[in-house]
């Protein structure tokens, strides 16, 4: 992103701030997500790209040589052996963007933090009604 421009407010904004083939991985990210997330609400969280659902459920942005993608470190650990060729820490995997994006992964490690995040959701309802 360029510096001289403000935050981003959607995630239409944030993507129009790359070049056409950082925007087309962006999107491709972004409609996988959506897709094992329908019901996600789409949001600018620390001036990335955020969905949420019951809370935060994964972020994501781009750098100048991968795609950060960040679902926590829930989702990092439950996928430890298939995030084994990435670079990651405890919470965020990278994407280099000269290689294809893991969709199935991606689509996997999202479906696993919507369940985290419906349970905790039910959890928390729950003890309000104790």
């Amino acid at each position: 992103m360029k510096a001289s421009q403000s935050a981003p407010k959607t995630i239409d904004e944030y993507i129009a701030n790359f070049p056409p083939e950082v925007q087309e991985k962006l999107e491709t990210i972004r409609a996988t997500i959506r897709k094992a997330a329908p019901k996600a609400e789409e949001a600018i969280s620390y001036m990335i790209p955020t969905l949420k659902l019951h809370g935060n459920l994964v972020h994501f942005a781009a750098y100048k040589n991968h795609i950060g993608f960040y679902p926590g470190a829930g989702g990092i650990a439950a996928f430890q052996e298939e995030l084994a060729g990435y670079e990651t820490s405890k919470g965020t995997v990278q994407f280099p963007l000269d290689k294809r994006l893991p969709l199935t992964l991606i689509t996997k490690i999202v479906k696993f933090r919507v369940q985290q995040n419906l349970e905790k959701a039910a959890a928390k309802a729950a003890k309000k009604k104790k």
